[in-house]
């Protein structure tokens, strides 16, 4: 069953073993780096490891570091969600395996 957008060369250009299929991978693999460091960031270094300095600062009248740790890391995570979907369409686009 062919499902509807989905591009048919998108398959065998990820299949394929040239340079383009490998700066894709390159550009995807390039970008989870990205968020995945940013994750790791937010949630252990905010969150526990800088939460003792962030603490010196308030955010409506909570400590940072608390703040990080609880409600912040959450919307950063959200953030990040619609970052990575906005990145990966743009860098589908710039390789032509983007669904129609």
């Amino acid at each position: 069953m062919r499902q509807t957008g989905f591009n048919p060369n998108t398959r065998r250009f990820l299949m394929s073993g040239d340079s383009q299929s490998h700066a894709y991978w390159r550009a995807t693999l390039g970008l989870l780096a990205q968020i995945l460091v940013i994750w790791f960031l937010v949630s252990f270094g905010a969150g526990i490891v800088f939460a003792d300095m962030l603490d010196n600062i308030k955010l409506g009248g909570y400590p940072l570091g608390f703040w990080f740790a609880h409600q912040g890391s959450i919307y950063v995570f959200i953030v990040l969600i619609f970052y990575y979907a906005y990145k990966m369409g743009q860098i589908d686009r710039r390789f032509d395996v983007h669904e129609e």
